[in-house]
């Protein structure tokens, strides 16, 4: 899968991936540590999410100590 395209009506980036790789950690042990199903992971970080509740990115910043402006970006 490709990034969303600009058409999508956003530019908002997830970083998932890069943050993972920093911190060490797999999406499976993300998704076991926050209670998120993987396929839902995987929809974030490839871009393709429309929303995302308060509740999820909370638990997302909280297991990967970061803030929530690490983890979404905007990619012009």
């Amino acid at each position: 899968m490709s990034p969303a395209e600009p058409e999508d009506g956003h530019a908002i980036h997830c970083r998932l991936d890069e943050l993972l790789a920093e911190r060490g950690m797999t999406l499976t042990e993300l998704s076991e540590r926050v209670g998120v199903s993987l396929v839902n992971l995987s929809v974030l970080k490839n871009d393709r999410a429309r929303a995302i509740r308060f509740s999820t990115l909370t638990a997302i910043c909280r297991a990967l100590d970061c803030e929530v402006g690490e983890l979404l970006v905007i990619d012009e």
